[in-house]
């Protein structure tokens, strides 16, 4: 199956719902951080973050066309994100919560490594109104859900035989909020961060309590896990084509990745072959999601 043979029946590849902010990045000497009254630091910068404005930004760039739903801020963080997503060419609706838009503050440190500090802006009971993103579940191929709350309510109206992925994140395999995620997506990434010796464990009890065929555990430099077909595998990172910049984003890249080789019928392994360059292209950029990689950078198969 060549590249357009897989995407040519759909008028979208992929409709990514929920998860757009804004991150407010400074750069500090070291992490953790000694407390002290006062740190001078470089510029804070304002940009745009979370994990659907990466996916989505990610898979545009790679040439999957992308709809992008979301509820955010009628405020400058909101403005921001609409005026981002713009320049970018990615077709970006909202509605407006009241709550105002998703914040993180990212404490990032001279090797790149991150701490966020994220405010959700939670609205309960929240729901994102139907005829905001029906028109394009009718369209799209495959749905990428976020794990804010009020796209778990999504999941009734995708259609039978459009496929979904979530990123559970930071997931510790217990916590509620992610089950609705988890079991019902057919492709479910995940981080080993909270997990340790869980790993696997958690892994497969996605699979069977869930319909999911694919579940991938990210680890950083570590490389990534993944179960399917009853086998958990493991694959490399990939090597950096650079120093490390900033590792926000990573995460999104590697997802972004791995759905551009699943919807151009790719094998597994060159799924995660892809979705591993991607990631390690974004710890290279600074920023969350300034510099996505695109398609004529991604290497041809080995």
């Amino acid at each position: 199956m060549t590249s357009n043979d897989a995407l040519r029946d759909h008028a979208l590849d992929v409709l990514v719902v929920g998860g757009a902010g804004v991150d407010t990045t400074v750069y500090v000497p070291e992490l953790p951080l000694p407390y002290a009254d006062t740190y001078a630091v470089p510029p804070v910068v304002d940009r745009i973050g979370n994990t659907g404005a990466g996916v989505a930004l990610g898979c545009h760039a790679l040439g999957l066309r992308v709809k992008f739903v979301d509820l955010i801020g009628d405020d400058p963080q909101g403005a921001l994100i609409r005026g981002h997503l713009a320049a970018r060419g990615v077709d970006f609706s909202h509605a407006v919560s009241e709550a105002g838009t998703r914040r993180s503050v990212l404490l990032v440190d001279s090797a790149g490594r991150r701490l966020s500090l994220f405010d959700p802006r939670v609205v309960p009971g929240q729901r994102m109104p139907r005829d905001l993103y029906l028109p394009a579940l009718r369209e799209a191929r495959h749905v990428h859900v976020s794990i804010v709350d009020f796209a778990r309510h999504v999941y009734a109206d995708i259609p039978d035989g459009t496929t979904v992925s979530t990123d559970l994140h930071d997931w510790d395999g217990e916590n509620p909020h992610h089950e609705d995620f988890a079991y019902s997506s057919d492709l479910v990434f995940l981080s080993a961060v909270k997990l340790g010796g869980r790993r696997e464990e958690v892994m497969r009890s996605i699979a069977e309590r869930g319909r999911a065929s694919v579940v991938v555990c990210t680890a950083g430099a570590e490389g990534c896990h993944v179960l399917a077909g009853g086998r958990v595998r493991r694959f490399p990172a990939a090597p950096l084509p650079g120093p490390v910049a900033d590792s926000n984003g990573a995460g999104d890249a590697f997802v972004s990745g791995f759905l551009y080789g699943r919807l151009t019928g790719r094998p597994l392994e060159e799924c995660v072959r892809l979705a591993a360059v991607a990631g390690a292209h974004a710890c290279t950029s600074v920023g969350t999601h300034e510099d996505p990689i695109a398609l004529d950078a991604l290497p041809a198969a080995p």
